[in-house]
C-alpha cells in the first residue's frame, strides 16, 4: 500500500525499540512470563502519549488503530498496547496495529470496556499471552495481534474500501451543503493581524512524519521566511524544532502552554454555531483569540485561511494526503479534507514534494569554491605584502600549535 511503513523506518524500529521495551517492559520483581509495567488508562489515545513513559503498559479505548497514535505509542516505549476496542474493525485498512506489532509491541485486542473499571491509574499489570493480571488476578482477556494476524486482518479490510468510500462520497456532498460559502467564497473567515499576503505559508500538523519534514524544509524556511502555522499540536513541533509559530489554529486540546503564551497569534476552531470550548484555555493564560466557526477540520481551517488571507504558496507538514489517510483520521469531517485541496488546487504543495524540487540558491560547491578562493587571496597577501615578513612566522607558530594540540588527541 502507498502508506505502508518505509523498509528503512521497520528496521529502524525492529533494531532499535525492541531492546529497549524489552529491556524496560520485562523487568519483572519475579519470573512470571509475559510484560509487567505500570498501567495508564485513557479511552483518548492522544491523551494518554502525553503522560505515557518507557516501560508502562497502555489501555486505550481505539477502534480502527491509526497510524499517528501507533507511532506516538512506539515512540513513548511502551512495553504493551491493550485495546478495549478492535485494533482493526475491517472498515478498511488501518496501518496503527501493523506498526506496534513490527516495533515488537505486544498488542492485547478486544479486551472490553470492564478494564476501565477493574483498574486504577498506577496499578502494577502484567500481559501474558490473551489475559491482563493484578497480581494473581485475571482483569481482563482479549485477543492477541500477531504480525500473520494483523496481514490477514489488513487483507480482508481491504474489501471493506467499497462501502466506506460511498459513505465518504455521502459525508463530502453533506459538507459541501453545509459549508459551501465557506468552500467557494470565503465568507465566515475570520480578520487576522499577522501579514500572510504574497508570502508563503507553512501548515504544520504533528501527523505523518512531521519531524523529517520540518528537518528537510531547512533550508527552504531559511531562504523563504514563510508564515509558520501549527496546528494544534503542530505549534509544538514547531518549538521542538526550534521555530517560533506565527499562528496557532486549532481547538486548543493537544497543544501546550508554552506554546499558546509564546506569542503567536491564536485562531479557536468553533463549531458552526459559535461555540469554542478552547476559547476558555486561551483566555485563562491572559490571551486574546479569534474565532473561527467551521464544520472542518482544524488543518483544513488553517490552510483556508492562509488562502483566504492571500497566500502565494501553501506548504502541508504532517497532514492528510490519500484516502486511507482521510479514513484513518476515522469521522466524517474528512470529507472537508478533500474539499479543501480542491479549492486550493495546485497552491497546496505537500512537504515531500517541496524537499524534493526544491534546491538551496547557494549550493555547497559554490561555498566551498568561495571559501578556497577566500584563502587563496590571503595566502598571496601575506607572500607579496612586504608584512609577510612579520606575519608569516606568527602564522608558522599558530599552525605548529594546532598540529602539537591534534597530535596530542591520538596520543
Amino acid at each position: 500500500m502507498n502508506d505502508s511503513p518505509t523498509t528503512e523506518r521497520r528496521v529502524r524500529l525492529s533494531q532499535r525499540l525492541p531492546r529497549r521495551v524489552l529491556a524496560l517492559g520485562r523487568g519483572r520483581e519475579d519470573d512470571r512470563p509475559g510484560v509487567g509495567g505500570v498501567a495508564r488508562l485513557d479511552r483518548r489515545t492522544k491523551n494518554l502519549t502525553k503522560r505515557l513513559q518507557p516501560g508502562e503498559i497502555a489501555v486505550i479505548d481505539h477502534v480502527d488503530l491509526d497510524r499517528v497514535s501507533a507511532e506516538a505509542l512506539v515512540s513513548c516505549g511502551v512495553a504493551a498496547v491493550v485495546n478495549v476496542a478492535p485494533s482493526i474493525s475491517g472498515r478498511y485498512p488501518n496501518m496503527g496495529p501493523q506498526i506496534l506489532v513490527e516495533a515488537g509491541i505486544p498488542l492485547l485486542d478486544d479486551v472490553g470496556p470492564e478494564i476501565f473499571s477493574r483498574l486504577r491509574e498506577g496499578d502494577r499489570v502484567r500481559v501474558d499471552d490473551a489475559e491482563v493480571y493484578r497480581g494473581a488476578e485475571v482483569v481482563a482477556k482479549g485477543t492477541v495481534q500477531t504480525g500473520e494476524t494483523v496481514e490477514a486482518a489488513l487483507a480482508e479490510a481491504k474489501t471493506g474500501l467499497a462501502h466506506q468510500l460511498e459513505a465518504f462520497a455521502a459525508n463530502t456532498m453533506e459538507y459541501m451543503r453545509r459549508e459551501r460559502d465557506l468552500l467557494i467564497d470565503g465568507v465566515g473567515v475570520p480578520d487576522v493581524k499577522t501579514p500572510i499576503e504574497g508570502r508563503h505559508a507553512l501548515v504544520v500538523v504533528r501527523g505523518y512524519h512531521y519531524r523529517e519534514d520540518i528537518a528537510t524544509l531547512r533550508p527552504y524556511i531559511r531562504e523563504y521566511r514563510p508564515v509558520l502555522i501549527g496546528v494544534d499540536g503542530g505549534a509544538d513541533a514547531l518549538l521542538e524544532a526550534g521555530y517560533r509559530p506565527d499562528m496557532i489554529v486549532g481547538d486548543m486540546d493537544s497543544v501546550s502552554d508554552e506554546a499558546l503564551t509564546c506569542g503567536a497569534e491564536i485562531v479557536v476552531h468553533a463549531y458552526r454555531d459559535g461555540r469554542a470550548p478552547g476559547l476558555k484555555r486561551v483566555n485563562e493564560l491572559g490571551r486574546d483569540a479569534v474565532v473561527f466557526p467551521a464544520t472542518a477540520t482544524s488543518e483544513d481551517i488553517a490552510m483556508l485561511l492562509a488562502d483566504e488571507k492571500g497566500a502565494s504558496l501553501i506548504v502541508a507538514v504532517g497532514t492528510h494526503a490519500n484516502m486511507v489517510e482521510f479514513l484513518d483520521k476515522g469521522r466524517a469531517g474528512m470529507a472537508s479534507t478533500f474539499l479543501t485541496r480542491l479549492r486550493l488546487g495546485s497552491k497546496l504543495v505537500d512537504a515531500k514534494g517541496v524537499s524534493r524540487l526544491y534546491r538551496s540558491r547557494i549550493s555547497t560547491s559554490s561555498l566551498l569554491f568561495l571559501v578556497l578562493g577566500a584563502f587563496i587571496a590571503m595566502t598571496t597577501a601575506v607572500i607579496m605584502s612586504p608584512a609577510g615578513e612579520i606575519i608569516r612566522p606568527l602564522l608558522a607558530d599558530r599552525w605548529h600549535a594546532f598540529l602539537f594540540w591534534l597530535t596530542g588527541l591520538f596520543t
